[in-house]
Formats: C-alpha cells, sequence, structure tokens
C-alpha cells in the first residue's frame, strides 16, 4: 500500500500500462463506481490528487494522467470490486494519444 484514508487506498498496479500506473480502491467492498457514497468518492478523490502530486514530484517525465474505471463485463471490468486506475501519461508514449479514454473502442478515439 502507498497510501490510505479512511475509506480508500492506493496501491500501484500490479500490470502496469505505465510507471506509476496506480489504483485507488475503496475499502468497503462495491461492486462499481455506481455503488459509492459521497464520502467514499470524496475519499477516492483525495487519493487521486494525492497521487497525481506525488507522481508528478517523483518523475519530471509526466505530461499527463487517464483516470479510468471499468463498470460493468461489457466495459472490460474483470475484479468486481470498484477501483479507479491513474494512469500516468508522457509525451511520445503512443503515436497520437488524441482521444484519449475514447480508443477503449478502436477507431472511435480519432476524431
Amino acid at each position: 500500500m502507498v497510501e490510505d484514508n479512511y475509506l480508500a487506498y492506493l496501491i500501484r498496479d500490479g500490470f502496469p500500462v505505465a510507471d506509476g500506473h496506480s489504483l485507488i480502491i475503496p475499502k468497503r467492498h462495491v461492486e462499481d463506481y455506481f455503488g459509492l457514497t459521497p464520502d467514499e468518492l470524496l475519499a477516492c478523490d483525495q487519493l487521486i490528487r494525492s497521487a497525481r502530486e506525488r507522481l508528478i514530484e517523483e518523475d519530471e517525465s509526466i505530461d499527463g494522467f487517464n483516470i479510468g474505471i471499468n463498470s460493468g463485463a461489457a466495459a472490460g471490468q474483470t475484479v468486481f470490486h470498484c477501483h479507479f486506475h491513474l494512469i500516468p501519461r508522457r509525451t511520445g508514449d503512443v503515436e497520437n494519444p488524441r482521444g484519449g479514454v475514447r480508443n477503449i473502442i478502436p477507431g472511435k478515439g480519432n476524431y
């Protein structure tokens, strides 16, 4: 565990897509984002923001972030305990980053 608060915790992803890829996980078992309480959302957001600041301080090559949540099997969720992905991005890490999270459906990210 990298950090925690009273309702959530942050770990590094076991299968990172980028250096610093982190998971923010509510402590209470809840299947997906839509089951979180307002307090849990705030606790997760606090860890997302804190992790962002720490990662930027530790790695000057970070130029941006993707924040993602998979909700439901059709959306790619395979672990049915809510978690947020915080993925640091660096200029040049992909050929064309335009569209960001829209690229989860091939051909739809470039508009």
